[in-house]
């Protein structure tokens, strides 16, 4: 019972470090129509950043704040210096991202070494919290509560704000909201902070937990693409329970099945596509 317990646990944690990677990754592939082959890169640069912060001011909230924004900087860089030059052209925006990524894993890989890394917790994230005859660690149950937090807002500002019903028209048919006079690529720069931001304080949250390693980046690039995939291109809803099904199904298949842990999650996903080749919540 305590093991099934802590079991679930851990995979609302999983889930809810994946959701707040793929609501990035889902807004700039909604909007945008690029795949981001570099965001898993960001996650991790990310993740470094909040590590070297952390370490050096002794404040956690600080790293999240400085992970978050020097991301941001980072994928307007990419954005508005690369990306614009290949606009036109998908599969060079594919191949520019991926270059993109390796340059940044070299960089990360100099500055920080091959060595695992993890992003010290301050003290009142340590040690257990107790529910009803459970105890569970306090850290994981505050990723819990930031990945459900980060939903509410994005939801808020997805369906209440003016820049929300500009991204969502923009995911819908973006040529109209530009002939509506909308500046369209002050809308995609916006979008495209905000996913990288999004990417760097997960780099944080999980580099407290999961670690900093070399590879990182690639590992949970695979599990925002299938977020995606099956939740649906730009869809918020469709990236909080793509998070679920691939966070319970990576969670239990690697204790289930270790040796088919990526078919438990990539198998049922080739299903859904065959029925559903826009994901669940996708829309043509």
């Amino acid at each position: 019972m305590i093991g099934n317990f802590i079991q679930v646990a851990n995979a609302l944690s999983f889930s809810a470090l994946l959701f707040i990677v793929a609501s990035g990754f889902t807004l700039i592939f909604g909007l945008l129509r690029v795949v981001n082959l570099a965001h898993g890169s960001l996650y991790l640069i990310g993740g470094y950043v909040g590590m070297v912060v952390a370490v050096a001011t002794g404040s956690f909230f600080l790293a999240f704040v400085v992970a978050a924004f020097a991301i941001a900087v980072v994928g307007y860089g990419l954005d508005r210096w690369l990306l614009e030059r290949v606009k036109d052209t998908e599969l060079k925006q594919v191949l520019l991202t991926l270059g993109f990524a390796m340059v940044l894993n070299d960089l990360a890989l100099v500055l920080w070494g091959g060595d695992t890394r993890t992003i010290p917790l301050p003290d009142m994230l340590l040690g257990a919290v107790r529910m009803g005859p459970f105890f569970y660690p306090k850290y994981r149950m505050m990723v819990i509560v930031a990945g459900i937090v980060i939903f509410v807002a994005l939801w808020f500002i997805y369906n209440r704000t003016k820049l929300g019903a500009l991204i969502r028209a923009g995911v819908d048919d973006r040529e109209m909201v530009q002939a509506m006079g909308i500046n369209i690529r002050r809308l995609f720069v916006l979008t495209f902070m905000l996913g990288s931001a999004l990417a760097g304080l997960a780099g944080t949250l999980g580099g407290a937990f999961l670690t900093l390693y070399p590879g990182a980046d690639a590992e949970i690039l695979v599990f925002a693409l299938a977020i995606v995939i099956i939740g649906g291109r730009g869809s918020l809803a469709g990236a909080a329970v793509g998070s679920l099904l691939v966070g319970f199904l990576a969670n239990f298949g690697q204790i289930w099945f270790p040796e088919f842990s990526y078919f438990i999650i990539f198998g049922p996903m080739a299903v859904l596509l065959a029925f559903r080749p826009l994901g669940l919540f996708g829309r043509a």
